[in-house]
């Protein structure tokens, strides 16, 4: 197997469609994807999955029902399973996602109109 390193401005120019991950990597049953991200999400949850949302460019809002989390770039968050959130950015963002490769990108909503099933490998 040739490994090959990761550009992430690369792989970001590939695409402009929003709330449509893209996986870039696997490691240890686990992708890592990238999103572009642009207006309102779905409140959900991921009942089995933590969630790991690392900010690349923009300024993303994440909505929990206790708190609201501003990330920006070169900072992350891990969001718990099982804690609902709904993310959210005024502008475009974009992001780095780490979770297991069983993960649906609208948790616990998988027949909402953004639910994402079949990911394409950049």
């Amino acid at each position: 197997m040739e490994i090959k390193k990761v550009n992430l401005s690369e792989k970001l120019a590939t695409f402009s469609e929003h709330w449509s991950p893209k996986i870039i990597g696997e490691l240890n049953n686990q992708h890592v994807k990238i999103a572009k991200v642009k207006g309102d999400f779905v409140m959900h949850q991921h009942d089995h999955e933590d969630e790991l949302f690392y900010i690349i460019s923009g300024t993303l809002f994440i909505e929990m029902n206790d708190q609201t989390l501003e990330l920006h770039p070169g900072e992350l968050v891990v969001i718990p399973k099982g804690t609902p959130h709904r993310p959210y950015a005024p502008e475009e963002v974009s992001i780095m996602l780490f979770e297991p490769a069983t993960t649906v990108n609208t948790g616990n909503l998988e027949d909402s109109d953004l639910t994402v099933s079949d990911l394409d490998r950049i």
